[in-house]
């Protein structure tokens, strides 16, 4: 048999290919809802940005009103002694945080949690923004940057506005070496990655020569691990037939 896939190697969870907590210097996450929260709301305003190496959008550090501190994303636009508020009497202003049943159809958000309470789960890439498409009963419909809808519960908190950092990968990087440390800079990203049908038939299945040699790309779900690589229980594949 041949050698181990490295998608094997890296769902086994070494050193290698974890990514390293460390290395991040917040644990991002709203504020316990609580009953402030819950029926009014708090004040805190930004004393300073960070930079964390575990995102690529800025950090705001807000103090609240109660003496409370903690990290949100910054929205574009906020600056050093802004204030922010959270709560559901808290105004639609970009930075603050919400119930989804406070914020109008329309507006742009980010940092959405995907169950009430969990501290945001969706939508928190620099220059990214969800749209509130529309509510109905307990539940209101959220179009993400990828243009899937998703609905998720009325009480789910969301911030409001467009996450800082957008064209962060438009910006060219002129040489190799910065492509290299910019890539190397993520531990839990595999870069450079190489194709299956580029590697030999003794590392890859898909290996030997270019085009697969002959070889289907499509495995059953029971596939062994050694082989499970490529389309998995793939109904169908490659291009529809047109009409």
């Amino acid at each position: 048999m041949g050698k181990r896939l490295k998608s094997q190697r890296r769902g086994s969870g070494t050193g290698r290919y974890r990514s390293a907590k460390n290395r991040y210097k917040v644990k991002l996450s709203f504020r316990t809802y609580d009953d402030v929260e819950k029926t009014g709301v708090i004040r805190g305003q930004v004393v300073d940005f960070l930079d964390d190496p575990g995102r690529n959008a800025l950090l705001m550090k807000v103090k609240y009103d109660n003496h409370e501190e903690g990290h949100l994303i910054a929205p574009e636009g906020i600056c050093v002694g802004d204030y922010v508020e959270l709560g559901v009497q808290a105004k639609v202003a970009f930075g603050n945080v919400l119930p989804l049943y406070r914020i109008p159809e329309g507006t742009a958000i980010y940092n959405i949690e995907k169950v009430p309470g969990d501290g945001g789960k969706f939508v928190r890439a620099p220059g990214a923004a969800g749209i509130v498409v529309a509510r109905e009963g307990k539940t209101v419909a959220i179009k993400l940057p990828s243009r899937r809808t998703i609905n998720v519960s009325s009480e789910s908190r969301a911030q409001v506005g467009v996450i800082n950092g957008g064209g962060l990968k438009e910006r060219p990087l002129m040489k190799a070496g910065k492509a290299h440390h910019k890539h190397k800079a993520k531990s839990s990203r595999l870069w450079p990655k190489t194709r299956g049908v580029a590697q030999s038939s003794y590392t890859h299945p898909h290996g030997g020569k270019q085009h697969h040699a002959g070889k289907p790309t499509t495995v059953a779900r029971g596939t062994p691990p050694g082989g499970k690589v490529g389309h998995l229980a793939a109904k169908r594949t490659g291009r529809k037939a047109k009409g």
